[in-house]
């Protein structure tokens, strides 16, 4: 029985790169993967996935609007039958859209795999994770680490001199040089201005609270 996934973590935990290497495992056994990205993410080029350990795949670009159930019947009888739907960056669905997702899991019998975000920059539950969490039929967390050892929860954005910015707008694009990835002790500590944050450039352009 197909089943609807959602992956959460913070930052830096390898969402991408786990969604890369499980799309590859079901084509070493000869079966058709559908990935989804949202338009809005255009950093590796368009209908690009990439994980910042150098992995990549082409993907299907799909915008807020879009209606996914409807997008995964096209594909379907475009090319034949589908095994399972993998959705990168999953916190920017719009509810409707995680609703469709459920859909192609329980009128087609389909596996959808949804990684992203649980939480933006403020603590605040995105959209698509808030119904994701909801709605999923398993939730699994991926791990990472704080700079203090502890398991990091959360993201904190931050200026160009590692102080946490509290306001502006939930989406904005930016990877280690913006974005780092604590535990809701240091997210406490910095968001409060007591302490900054050691910024690290990226190897790769990550953005969006990748």
């Amino acid at each position: 029985m197909a089943k609807l996934y959602f992956y959460y973590s913070a930052m830096n935990a390898g969402k991408t790169t786990t969604l890369l290497q499980s799309a590859y495992n079901y084509h070493e056994r000869g079966m058709r993967t559908l990935i989804l990205t949202p338009a809005l993410d255009n950093r590796y080029g368009d209908g690009v996935v990439a994980s910042r350990i150098g992995l990549k795949a082409n993907a299907r670009r799909f915008g807020g609007g879009e209606n996914l159930l409807t997008l995964v019947e096209v594909d379907i009888a475009a090319h034949g039958a589908l095994h399972c739907v993998f959705v990168d960056e999953a916190q920017f669905l719009a509810k409707s859209q995680v609703w469709q997702l459920s859909d192609v899991v329980d009128k087609l019998n389909i596996p959808v795999l949804a990684f992203g975000l649980r939480t933006d920059f403020r603590g605040e539950l995105f959209e698509g994770s808030r119904y994701l969490l909801a709605w999923a039929d398993n939730l699994e967390e991926i791990k990472t680490i704080c700079h203090t050892g502890r398991k990091a929860t959360m993201v904190v954005r931050v200026d160009e001199r590692g102080r946490a910015v509290t306001e502006g707008p939930q989406v904005e694009i930016g990877g280690n040089d913006r974005y780092v990835s604590v535990s809701r002790a240091e997210f406490k500590k910095i968001s409060e201005g007591s302490g900054r944050i050691e910024l690290q450039q990226s190897v790769l352009p990550l953005g969006k609270n990748r």
